[in-house]
């Protein structure tokens, strides 16, 4: 497996990983993948990551800002998505350690990430990469017609 930069050639694979996400239920708020356009302004340049496979894009990482603001502009917020046929794998796991050394290096000292409290495997996994559980923010939004809680998370820079 390689993790590698995620380049606009990538987002029709991007995109199709995002839609199994976003069909679980359990992973967004999101209903539908937004176009190239969207996605790319609400999100940081670096780091964007994907991981492949044998040339197949099986997974992929980002941040995006929290804030325009000029006193968070070290804050941001992380998403990492897998492939279904790839879960279970060290994808996730991949993804999200070379997304925090990467943040750190581009000076990101807080990634912050709300996960619904059903996604017990992203939760694991943030906690396993020294990610601590600040909070539950309760009926927080609805997804389809369901009020659901989202578990707030946050990793704090060791080196910034």
């Amino acid at each position: 497996m390689v993790v590698r930069q995620l380049v606009e050639a990538d987002w029709p694979a991007v995109a199709a990983i995002y839609a199994e996400g976003i069909a679980t239920g359990d992973a967004t708020f999101e209903t539908e993948v937004p176009g190239w356009e969207r996605w790319d302004g609400g999100h940081l340049r670096t780091p964007r990551l994907v991981a492949e496979t044998d040339g197949v894009v099986v997974g992929w990482a980002a941040l995006a800002p929290v804030s325009e603001r000029a006193c968070y502009w070290g804050v941001a917020e992380n998403s990492v998505y897998v492939a279904a046929d790839a879960r279970g794998k060290g994808v996730g796991r991949m993804l999200l350690e070379r997304l925090i050394a990467d943040a750190e290096a581009a000076g990101i000292w807080t990634i912050q990430t709300g996960i619904f409290p059903e996604n017990v495997t992203s939760l694991r996994l943030h906690e396993a990469a020294g990610f601590r559980i600040v909070g539950v923010r309760e009926r927080i939004a609805q997804l389809g017609g369901r009020w659901r809680d989202v578990v707030f998370l946050e990793r704090r820079s060791g080196t910034i």
